[in-house]
């Protein structure tokens, strides 16, 4: 069992926090990437690595995305087979709970059922109220782009199954957006994930939070703001298209047909490449499952155009059938019909990113076995590239 722990710049909690992971647990592997946080923070890794830990250096600081890839690769080329928990470098996660969560990779392992565990604070009793508010906000965002609800969004402290971290170490994004992509994309792969109640701790009024609410928000907001987007896309090529063809033809059913049918594809190709990214292929380092992933989503082409073929003709009878039944109700037919097509967006989002483009790969991919070593204590590191430089265990 890994325990990875990204740092830069970190305060004086670091070294404590190795110390007693090695006290509460001895067979834990505890790796800590030093992000680049110069000369005056060697003294910090100096004991870290004193304590026992296996300490991975940055040269200049490169941001948390890449300093959890550094510490992902060291795992799976010294450590393959073990899993691997996350948690961060300022205090926030207590040993106990980093050790729960180790606990729950076994306990998953031994079931033959792996699955992300998240480490999921209940914001209750003193918590900063821009905690509390952003934190309020970005679950609602999050299940609206996501699909399914999650308590903590922020959370830092993770336990990945052995067989998920070429999956996760794989997902894009640089910096803190990595991590929420590697939630967003879950669904959509077929990842497993299950909650874990932790303790809620805030050190310092939380000032060393880097969320931000408007920022973050927006960001977990991309997929819907991609969406709609190419949804006016393709309602202007429409448009377009109906105007030039019935100008040329003179004829306003065959331009209606032709117009859709083009802005339709489009659509449907811009949210399959962009929006959903049901075709792309990530990372051709993910040992293999990543490639067999783009070999299952290129083979559900097919399966995916006949969804959303059936999709758009059931969202065209739903817009007839409620715009008939609202504006018999009296509403003017401007109001219906900017009710009806909210409803309708909402809903075509969600089962285009559930349904239509939705994956689900074989889960027999992920190493399930409860054989996986789960305690691998070698004490040998290698260089992982020029910018990096481990410092091994101390006998």
């Amino acid at each position: 069992m890994i325990v990875l722990i990204p740092a830069y710049e970190p305060g004086r909690r670091l070294e404590p926090v190795v110390a007693d992971l090695f006290a509460a647990d001895p067979d834990v592997e505890v790796v800590v990437v030093d992000d680049g946080s110069g000369p005056a923070f060697a003294p910090t890794f100096a004991l870290v690595a004193a304590s026992g830990a296996t300490v991975l250096r940055h040269e200049a600081n490169r941001g948390k995305a890449a300093a959890l890839r550094t510490g992902l690769d060291h795992a799976l080329a010294e450590h393959p087979g073990d899993d691997v928990v996350t948690a961060d470098a300022d205090g926030q996660h207590t040993v106990t709970d980093i050790l729960r969560v180790a606990d729950a990779l076994r306990e998953d392992a031994a079931a033959a059922t792996p699955a992300l565990i998240l480490g999921c604070r209940g914001f209750s009793g003193r918590v900063p109220l821009r905690s509390r508010a952003g934190n309020a906000v970005a679950r609602g965002v999050f299940r609206l782009a996501a699909g399914w609800r999650l308590s903590d969004t922020q959370t830092g402290l993770r336990g990945i199954p052995s067989g998920l971290i070429a999956w996760v170490r794989d997902q894009p994004g640089e910096r803190f957006a990595y991590e929420q992509n590697v939630l967003l994309r879950c669904r959509r792969d077929g990842v497993a994930t299950r909650e874990l109640p932790i303790e809620t701790v805030y050190l310092d009024g939380n000032a060393s939070s880097h969320f931000r609410p408007v920022a973050d928000s927006l960001r977990i907001m991309l997929p819907l703001l991609l969406f709609a987007g190419s949804s006016l896309l393709a309602f202007g090529l429409d448009t377009v298209l109906l105007l030039a063809l019935h100008a040329l033809t003179g004829m306003l059913v065959p331009s209606i047909i032709a117009a859709r049918v083009v802005s339709a594809s489009v659509n449907f190709a811009v949210n399959r490449r962009v929006v959903f990214r049901a075709g792309s292929t990530g990372s051709p380092t993910g040992q293999g499952r990543t490639l067999r992933l783009a070999g299952a989503r290129s083979a559900e082409l097919p399966r995916q155009a006949l969804r959303y073929a059936v999709l758009a003709v059931a969202l065209l009878a739903s817009n007839v059938v409620w715009l008939d039944a609202l504006t018999r109700y009296g509403l003017p037919l401007v109001v219906a019909k900017i009710a009806t097509e909210a409803v309708l967006f909402v809903t075509s989002y969600g089962v285009q990113r559930s349904f239509v483009f939705g994956v689900q790969p074989a889960r027999a991919e992920l190493s399930t076995g409860a054989d996986a070593r789960h305690s691998n204590r070698i004490a040998a590191t290698t260089r992982l590239d020029s910018n990096e430089h481990p410092i091994g265990r101390n006998p």
